[in-house]
């Protein structure tokens, strides 16, 4: 061990040291963002970043395992990313399902689909719902893949079910409009029954939701770090809870 890698372990337990567990977030968003740019600093292809970025999942689980995080929320594949190039978008696709199966066989985790499955290959559909089944008496973190995600995609889907729910019960317009509320779109989304995002965490610098969770973030709190995905270190982690448990929630009020 070199003296870097000593003074960051020192620093690391430290901050972990002060985290008042009371005020971890119960449930973490976070955007996987900067594989591409990771590989292109480091020399390498898209798919060696992808890959790379794909590996930290397992080890932010673990992170928050320790910190008695209930729920952890990937955005691993957008909408707009299925317009990809087939090049770019078939050893991505692999790379995700590759993912998906080791957090199944993980054992710990409790794997959810959110998303539009409809949009998403065939194969890449089998591989989400077996995770499911597979894991659906697991007693660990609940972790949501977002794969074939975006923000307004699954508020239109829930507007849509909750329609055809309502025509199944032979609801009519009129008194669908008395209603409809809040909560009954909430019990549509794809998140149906589980607490909003506490933090929202966004790696690569980037400044922005880019539609992620745009219904259920409302009032969570937003970290933003430089660090690109794959380089995403426990301390960055710890600063974000840290930081979380320095702000006070209003709340809107």
């Amino acid at each position: 061990m070199n003296l870097r890698d000593l003074v960051y372990g020192l620093y690391a337990r430290r901050v972990e040291g002060r985290l008042d567990h009371d005020q971890v977030p119960k449930h973490i968003g976070v955007i996987l963002d900067g594989n591409r740019r990771w590989a292109k600093a480091s020399g390498g292809t898209p798919e060696q970043g992808h890959k790379a970025g794909a590996d930290k999942i397992q080890e932010l689980l673990g992170w928050c395992a320790e910190t008695d995080v209930e729920v952890v929320t990937l955005w691993m594949l957008s909408t707009d990313n299925l317009n990809r190039p087939e090049e770019q978008l078939v050893p991505l696709l692999g790379i995700i399902e590759n993912a998906v199966r080791a957090l199944a066989a993980d054992g710990r985790w409790r794997v959810h689909h959110v998303g539009t499955m409809d949009l998403l290959p065939a194969r890449t559909q089998t591989v989400l719902k077996e995770a499911e089944e597979a894991t659906r008496t697991n007693a660990g973190i609940l972790v949501n893949v977002a794969v074939g995600y975006g923000g307004r995609q699954e508020i239109a889907d829930a507007v849509r079910s909750l329609l055809l729910d309502h025509a199944e019960r032979g609801t009519s317009f009129e008194e669908l409009a008395e209603t409809v509320s809040i909560d009954l779109i909430q019990e549509h989304l794809y998140t149906r029954g589980q607490p909003d995002p506490d933090l929202v965490i966004r790696t690569s610098g980037e400044q922005r939701l880019s539609g992620f969770m745009l219904w259920q973030s409302a009032h969570s709190e937003y970290y933003f770090c430089e660090v690109h995905w794959p380089a995403f270190r426990k301390v960055d982690f710890l600063r974000a809870l840290r930081d979380y448990a320095a702000r006070h929630r209003r709340y809107g009020s």
